[in-house]
């Protein structure tokens, strides 16, 4: 099967407030994806429908051919915005429980990612800076052999040395079967890493197709995101 996601006329309402709306959404196996749209256009959304965390109100959404469930959560590597590590554990702890918990973890990748970066096994979470807390999250999503990650604000918040450290582990680590969704609002860090571009606007699909054909036409991704979304009203 040479599709990893299908999205079917995929709705999601909160109450009255709709937001996604009949989306049809295709992606390929082996392609890195954007998922691009202002704050409130639904992207968080889409994820968590994704990742289960979230039942659809309307539509199908299937992940390798399958219903949202047990068996996709396996073949699902998900980083989320906010930390879920627990600040008490150290570094190796998360380690052995990663290992534990999903049978693809190779914790030997996940050693020497953590090496080249100058950081200790027992060094303790909380003691991390947020930058240091981030690329072990990061570490710990990419050292998965999953067939689809899906990274939500990954580069938000730390320094350029570090975008750049994040986009070429996220790259380095990635095999060429798999497929990645990034969720980004630094559109000009990672455009240049783009197969495909999905772009969201109050719950709709914009646009959905190869970055090739958006940088052919307005030269800069990131530019034409800007015009396009100057004057609208986020939340």
């Amino acid at each position: 099967m040479d599709k990893i996601l299908k999205c079917s006329n995929l709705s999601k309402n909160y109450g009255n407030v709709e937001a996604l709306k009949n989306c049809n959404i295709e992606l390929k196996r082996g392609r890195i994806v954007g998922l691009l749209g202002p704050n409130g256009s639904g992207k968080t959304t889409l994820i968590k429908l994704i990742n289960g965390l979230l039942v659809p109100t309307n539509g199908e959404l299937l992940v390798d051919g399958k219903k949202i469930g047990v068996e996709t959560k396996k073949v699902i590597s998900y980083l989320p915005e906010r930390t879920y590590l627990d600040p008490n554990v150290k570094v190796y702890e998360m380690f052995e429980y990663f290992k534990d918990f999903y049978v693809d973890f190779d914790i030997n990748r996940a050693r020497t990612l953590l090496h080249e970066l100058g950081m200790k096994e027992d060094s303790r979470i909380k003691d991390l800076s947020k930058g240091m807390k981030e690329k072990v999250q990061l570490i710990l999503v990419m050292s998965r052999n999953a067939d689809l990650y899906i990274l939500d604000e990954p580069i938000a918040g730390v320094d350029p040395a570090s975008r750049d450290y994040i986009l070429d582990t996220i790259l380095n680590n990635l095999n060429k079967d798999a497929t990645l969704i990034i969720s980004t609002h630094l559109i000009y860090e990672i455009e240049r890493i783009l197969d495909d571009v999905i772009i969201i606007r109050d719950g709709n699909i914009l646009y959905q197709g190869e970055t090739k054909a958006l940088l052919e036409e307005h030269g800069s991704l990131d530019e034409w995101f800007r015009k396009e979304f100057r004057y609208v009203k986020t939340i």
